[in-house]
């Protein structure tokens, strides 16, 4: 008998929500059969058998929330083996046992096919050593015993930082452990002067959580400053009528964003430092500038990512985008289609937002945040003059780019968005 686990989806997929079961007890499935949908913290997708056999049970009920990754959900019968259901005390005991484990520590998010867990590393004393994948990988690079390793994160988790400290020599304290500065005390709205049954409540989906927790890590553990410049947008506009009607026999619509995602794409190659992200081995120069974009759907934002963009047209984009965006707000998107990227673009101009700075996407070093065009007092030649200005704003990782490197990149982006000739050369 095998049990089919709760996969993991995404790398920062902890746990999620079986929304509806394709198949039923009984059934017979082979590999590629579509089984079930899962709803992570930013799609929905479909989970595939990669066994032939029998669906003998189903063991969480569709719709169920919080299923921890790795978690049997079903359990199959391959080709050829008799089934012999566990007794049912042996059942309650393993379903218990899972239960307390659930509790005491996130599940790790497997990396490998959902039928099988990949074994965890146990400590002399029999215990368990729980980490995080990045954790694991940065360990076995560096030749660093997990069993050494005093962990930092939640329930004593073996962390990123854990292996950094740990490769330098440095102790730390461990999970729980009083630290030098007084960690900060979440209250509760009531602590802070606002009385209960004064609000609606509105849960945490696992989307939320996600933007929460990666946003806190990066604004805290990423050290970021912003650099703002103005962009005369009036050339821009005259060419984006142009090309539009040029394109309108295609069905296709040329965005300022579009513009916007190739000027950044070619000056990512023009200036390839700022093409760039951090790594505990070193700096990585990435060959390709993968651009994601910011897309606000219910509940949230996605960051869906035009791969290659510096060697598509504006109408390649302009497609891709239009797909992208509408694939995201239906949480239709795969996993490759919005984890990674090299760069993002946030745009909040369509909503009169004349400048802002957003907080960076690891591992990216730096996203570009786009605020309204609209017309602005400007001197040409001496003359007051008034033109349409857009403001961005380039949040960058000082630790991959540095204040000139910035600087320069927004230079080749402002001379391409300025004249979008050089774009399209």
């Amino acid at each position: 008998m095998t049990d089919i686990l709760m996969p993991a989806l995404s790398p920062t997929m902890e746990e999620g929500v079986l929304s509806k079961w394709h198949v039923k007890v009984g059934d017979t499935v082979k590999a590629g059969d579509v089984m079930a949908e899962i709803e992570t913290d930013k799609a929905t997708m479909e989970v595939e058998a990669v066994d032939e056999g029998e669906i003998t049970e189903i063991l969480v009920a569709e719709g169920t929330e919080g299923v921890k990754v790795n978690t049997p959900i079903a359990r199959l019968k391959p080709d050829g083996e008799t089934a012999a259901p566990a007794p049912k005390a042996e059942a309650a005991e393993t379903a218990k046992a899972e239960k307390t484990e659930a509790t005491a520590s996130k599940a790790e998010p497997a990396r490998a096919e959902p039928t099988k867990a990949a074994p965890a590393a146990k400590r002399a004393d029999g215990a368990r050593v729980f980490a995080s994948p990045l954790a694991r990988r940065l360990a076995e690079q560096a030749g660093l015993d997990l069993n050494a390793v005093t962990g930092t994160g939640p329930h004593g988790r073996i962390v990123k930082r854990d292996i950094e400290a740990a490769g330098k020599g440095e102790a730390r304290p461990a999970a729980g452990a009083p630290a030098s500065a007084e960690p900060r005390k979440v209250q509760s709205l009531a602590q802070m002067g606002i009385p209960d049954g004064s609000y609606d409540l509105v849960p945490l989906d696992g989307m939320r959580k996600a933007i929460a927790r990666r946003l806190t890590d990066s604004f805290r553990d990423v050290p970021h400053f912003p650099l703002t410049i103005d962009c005369d947008i009036d050339g821009l506009l005259a060419s984006r009528v142009k090309v539009n009607a040029l394109l309108e026999k295609d069905g296709i619509k040329v965005s300022v964003n579009d513009f916007i995602i190739k000027a950044s794409a070619m000056a990512l190659k023009a200036v390839p430092e700022a093409n760039a992200s951090y790594s505990p081995e070193g700096i990585a120069l990435h060959h390709h500038a993968d651009v994601a974009m910011a897309v606000a759907i219910d509940g949230g934002l996605i960051t869906p990512i035009i791969r290659k963009a510096e060697t598509k047209t504006l109408s390649q984009i302009a497609t891709e985008s239009k797909d992208l965006a509408k694939r995201a707000r239906d949480r239709k998107l795969k996993p490759d289609e919005f984890q990674g990227g090299t760069f993002s673009v946030s745009n909040l101009g369509m909503f009169g937002i004349k400048s802002f700075a957003s907080i960076i996407n690891e591992p990216q070093g730096a996203i570009m945040s786009v605020g309204a065009g609209e017309p602005r007092p400007v001197v040409r030649d001496g003359q007051l003059a008034v033109a349409t200005v857009m403001t961005v704003t380039l949040t960058c990782d000082h630790r991959v780019v540095d204040g000139a490197i910035g600087a320069k990149f927004l230079q080749v982006f402002k001379a391409m968005i300025e004249n979008p000739v050089t774009m399209l050369a």
